[in-house]
């Protein structure tokens, strides 16, 4: 949205970029489970909790940060507001996003690969080609396409996360009732392992970035960046007490919901929540692509005057997207989700989260923030 166009809907500016954060977090390990038991699980029921809690906090601290400072420098993508936020540094965060953009886009590509093999009996490669076709098509027509994938898959979500607590609740519930009632303290370590958790997905904050057009000032950027942490982490609330009754059975489990969803017996909800986590893993990678291809617009307007045509957003999203499934095909989901994510959150620590903390906060401090300006960059960078 340009300077002096009409602000978004209320839905636009205050929701959406909750719902759109939560589409990017959610991804192969949170829809299906795996990082759930990964970051939360060991640190026992209550202690899993006291982690969601503070990824919860650390996740609207910095999407409001993030939001009101898009806003008022009126940076729509990533490239020009870490153009504002590192200087001449800024394409160490475009790196250090590759690098986890790859992983997120394996870990999606192999979540959808055993759902595939688990409902259908399909190899896996058949499940992940079917998530990469999706996510291709979305990504193909821009913004307004993937903002309808966010609102539309979100409802579904959480209507389903819902229901499947409700039966869960029902037919477990005392031992899901006896894993809170263990007298037992939370595990040491539990706030690390939500930090952790939270650091490498605050990225979503600046993927999301084009949602923040539909701002009208710093109060629905600031709105918007609260909400977005509840937003983002009910569904998994709502997914970890169900799976607390099973810590043991779920530890090394693939597919952590599918093993509950065998325990209720009922195959029609079975096809209704893995359909669900398909939905979720296409608007996770949409999301993320998405970002790509909006930097990739913005430099060709930059350079050439007119706007990024549908045919090289396919070209693009379809380059990472197979390269990330082969990724995914030779390594697995368990392991790219133990291996790959703790090295990457420490990395977007130190060139997002922390600069946004000193650098962003100063800038925010400034009356009238001046608009971003080009700086030098890789061949990849223009």
């Amino acid at each position: 949205m340009s300077a002096g166009a009409a602000p978004g809907s209320r839905f636009q500016r205050y929701l959406l970029p909750g719902f759109a954060f939560k589409a990017v977090v959610i991804g192969g390990g949170y829809a299906t489970g795996r990082e759930l038991v990964e970051f939360f699980l060991p640190a026992g029921a209550w202690g899993g909790v006291y982690a969601m809690a503070a990824a919860t906090a650390l996740w609207s601290l910095v999407c409001m940060l993030t939001f009101v400072l898009a806003q008022a420098l009126r940076s729509f993508d990533y490239r020009s507001f870490f153009q504002r936020l590192l200087g001449p540094l800024w394409w160490t965060f475009e790196l250090a996003y590759l690098a986890l953009l790859i992983v997120l886009l394996a870990v999606f590509g192999a979540a959808a690969g055993a759902i595939g093999q688990a409902v259908f009996g399909w190899p896996p490669l058949a499940g992940a080609m079917c998530l990469v076709a999706a996510i291709a098509a979305v990504v193909s027509f821009g913004n307004e396409s993937v903002e309808r994938v966010f609102k539309w898959v979100s409802f579904f979500l959480y209507g389903v996360y819902a229901l499947f607590a409700a039966l869960a609740l029902s037919a477990f519930g005392d031992r899901i009732q006896a894993a809170f009632a263990a007298p037992a303290a939370p595990a040491a370590g539990w706030l690390g392992d939500g930090l952790t958790y939270a650091g490498y997905n605050l990225v979503g904050a600046v993927v999301i970035l084009p949602v923040a057009r539909h701002f009208a000032g710093r109060r629905d950027a600031a709105v918007a960046g609260l909400l977005a942490g509840p937003l983002a982490m009910l569904p998994a609330l709502a997914f970890f007490v169900c799976m607390a009754g099973f810590q043991a059975q779920v530890a090394n489990a693939a597919l952590p919901s599918d093993y509950l969803l065998q325990r209720l017996g009922l195959p029609w909800f079975h096809a209704l929540f893995q359909l669900m986590v398909f939905a979720a893993l296409l608007e996770s990678g949409a999301g993320a692509v998405h970002a790509i291809n909006e930097r990739a617009a913005a430099a060709w307007r930059a350079r050439r005057g007119r706007e990024w045509p549908p045919r090289a957003r396919l070209a693009l999203a379809a380059a990472l997207l197979l390269g990330s499934v082969f990724l995914a095909d030779r390594f697995g989901l368990v392991a790219l989700i133990a291996s790959g994510y703790r090295g990457l959150s420490y990395l977007l620590l130190a060139v997002y989260v922390l600069p946004l903390l000193t650098r962003g906060v100063w800038l925010l401090r400034r009356r009238d923030p001046a608009p971003a300006t080009a700086a030098p960059s890789l061949p990849f960078h223009r």
